[in-house]
């Protein structure tokens, strides 16, 4: 009995000591355990890498966001030159524009002084024909065309895309769409192209659209094309993701001017009221209401009228002009 226990016991430490040392070798539990050990030691580094990699991207992205942020700032004050630019008259020189306000004011003087008789109202109608109305009609150009670049600008980023999708660099796409497209989009992407050709590089053409056209969607495009230049990426993607936003941005516009429609109404009928009030008053008793501008109290009163009642149509529009 003795020696069976003793050859029990040693063939059970005999066992053990394999199953501690032989088996894992033999299982390939051993391989395993280390390869784990080595895939839990490179995930680590993997990630370190996939973030620093993305860090260096947002920078990159962050870097060209304050470098087109800065140069807005420092291009606020707009010089007379791209304002012409901008409403299309770019054959216009400033000191054309000026001849052109002088002679106008000139006009407004002459007409006012003729009817009227009086020279204060004659110097307010010359100030008003002489500085406000060309700068209105400018503004009034200037909308338009930026209506019209708006209109057409999603079309054109439809159509880069496709491009870059079938294999054409980004150039030449912005060549197809300076081919194609109504003005005013032909001669801003002409202007790209011109500018691309002279030496610039083509992120810093697109971004400089912006200048020429001031609107955010403008601006975005020159930024996705900016940043795609410095940091790389899929293009495509980017642009079709932007000529998504443009038309959600356009169809908010819409929806906005539908729903603003009610106040402007309102807006146009209360600044209506006086003068027509003024004109029955003056077609049915014409001696009661010409006290107005025969005499120089009658003649400041209007000026005064005429002030407030712009005042209050500029306020009015601002309330129902809605930025987004």
């Amino acid at each position: 009995m003795q020696t069976l226990a003793l050859a029990f016991m040693a063939a059970t430490a005999i066992g053990g000591l394999a199953w501690v040392f032989i088996y894992p070798l033999l299982s390939g539990e051993r391989k395993a355990e280390s390869r784990r050990a080595s895939v839990a030691r490179s995930e680590p580094a993997a990630a370190r890498q996939v973030e620093k990699s993305q860090r260096s991207r947002r920078e990159q992205v962050e870097g060209s966001l304050k470098e087109l942020d800065a140069r807005r700032k420092k291009e606020r004050s707009v010089p007379l030159t791209t304002r012409l630019a901008q409403a299309g008259l770019g054959s216009w020189t400033p000191q054309k524009f000026w001849i052109m306000s002088g002679v106008s004011g000139a006009v407004g003087f002459a007409v006012a002084f003729v009817v009227g008789g009086h020279l204060l109202g004659a110097a307010v109608m010359a100030f008003g024909t002489g500085l406000g109305l060309p700068r209105w009609v400018l503004g009034y150009l200037k909308k338009r065309r930026e209506k019209a670049f708006l209109k057409a600008l999603p079309d054109a980023v439809d159509v880069i895309v496709r491009g870059i999708k079938a294999g054409l660099p980004l150039f030449e796409s912005i060549k197809v769409v300076a081919a194609d497209s109504p003005e005013p989009l032909r001669g801003e992407f002409l202007a790209i192209i011109e500018t691309q050709t002279i030496g610039m590089p083509l992120g810093e053409a697109c971004a400089r659209l912006y200048e020429r056209m001031p609107l955010p969607e403008a601006n975005f495009f020159g930024i996705v094309v900016a940043i795609q230049q410095k940091s790389g990426g899929n293009l495509s993607e980017a642009l079709g993701n932007l000529s998504k936003v443009l038309r959600d941005r356009k169809k908010m516009a819409e929806k906005i001017q539908a729903m603003s429609t009610e106040a402007k109404a309102s807006a146009g009928i209360i600044g209506s009221l006086p003068p027509v009030v003024m004109l029955l008053v003056w077609m049915s008793t014409p001696d009661y209401i010409s006290i107005l501008w025969t005499h120089s109290l009658g003649q400041f009163m209007l000026v005064c009228c005429v002030g407030w009642m712009t005042i209050g149509i500029l306020v009015m529009k601002k309330m129902i002009n809605f930025d987004f």
